[in-house]
């Protein structure tokens, strides 16, 4: 481990250096840490995040969760898709550290060394294990029984630095992806402005990642089909691992019927895989071993609704099958 050094800074009535911050993030799992760092002790200098998109079924082009809380705390904003976009607007500012959560590009340099500090970065898992854009959705996906977030020093690598702060958190055997991510959010964000005072009072100590590598890249529609022929606890937790996004689906001949929550039913009897049945007032779909109980689902152009009410709708003289 190495123990990073103390530089100059403005010194706060405790004793501790205000640090001069770049805060670059752009969905909502950054909003968190940019508002804990706004309410603390040091000085944003600018806000990162990308540029607003087309969002709803209208297209309205709105700006990222991380625009949108910066101009409510009053700070600059830049937006750019890739940093080098701005880099001649950001090297001549005094920064002391860059802090960087989900922005949705790489820091390259020269804009990697730019700051006196480097760029720290809030990673939802426990590093080494799932580096990449989708680490909580792939470890729920996986199985592990536990994940995590980590603060580590941003390299060239992909998420290769040494780390300064993790903790941990089980997945259980019913959280999705989503609310995972947003309790990570919240509690990554204070991990953050650990660190961050750490490193302003040069306290800071920084250990190598440890382990076995694995990578979690971008999920795309694919990986959000249910597979049926698998067993009970790997689909439901794909379904869990793809839930809010990108959303798991199954197929009913050409039908995309999305499953937007459904329970192992280890009481019922098994199914033949993708085979859809209802039970006491239950709809279950097959798999290699126990059924999965179909709990809210969302057939193609309508809203929500219960399975039970989904159900009332498919032949009676016959059991559809998911592909």
């Amino acid at each position: 481990m190495r123990a990073v050094g103390r530089g100059p800074g403005i010194r706060l009535n405790g004793g501790m250096p205000a640090l001069r911050l770049v805060v670059a993030g752009s969905p909502g799992a950054a909003v968190p840490t940019l508002t804990t760092l706004a309410t603390g002790d040091h000085e944003i200098v600018r806000v990162i995040t990308r540029p607003p998109t087309p969002q709803g079924r209208k297209r309205v082009l709105t700006p990222t969760p991380v625009a949108i809380e910066a101009d409510r705390l009053g700070l600059a904003v830049l937006e750019a898709k890739r940093l080098a976009e701005i880099e001649d607007e950001l090297l001549p500012l005094a920064v002391d550290l860059g802090v960087i959560v989900a922005y949705g590009a790489l820091v390259r340099e020269p804009l990697l060394s730019w700051p006196r500090l480097g760029w720290i970065n809030l990673h939802f898992s426990l590093l080494p294990r799932w580096r990449g854009a989708a680490p909580v959705q792939h470890a729920v996906i996986a199985g592990d029984a536990q994940t995590g977030a980590t603060v580590f020093q941003l390299t060239e690598g992909l998420d290769e630095g040494d780390w300064y702060a993790r903790l941990m958190t089980p997945i259980g055997a019913q959280r999705t992806a989503g609310s995972l991510l947003e309790e990570l959010s919240l509690s990554g964000a204070e991990l953050v402005r650990q660190v961050v005072d750490e490193l302003g009072a040069g306290t800071a100590v920084a250990h190598p990642q440890e382990g076995v590598v694995t990578l979690a890249p971008k999920l795309g529609r694919d990986d959000a089909a249910l597979h049926w022929a698998e067993p009970a606890e790997a689909v439901h937790a794909r379904l869990r691992g793809v839930t809010p996004e990108p959303g798991a689906f199954a197929l009913w001949g050409d039908q995309v019927i999305k499953v937007l929550e459904a329970a192992i039913a280890r009481d019922a009897a098994p199914l033949p895989a993708g085979t859809v049945r209802r039970a006491g007032g239950r709809t279950l779909v097959g798999t290699a071993t126990a059924p999965l109980e179909l709990l809210r689902v969302q057939p193609a152009g309508k809203q929500a609704m219960s399975a039970a009410d989904w159900a009332r709708g498919l032949p009676s003289d016959r059991e559809p099958v998911f592909s």
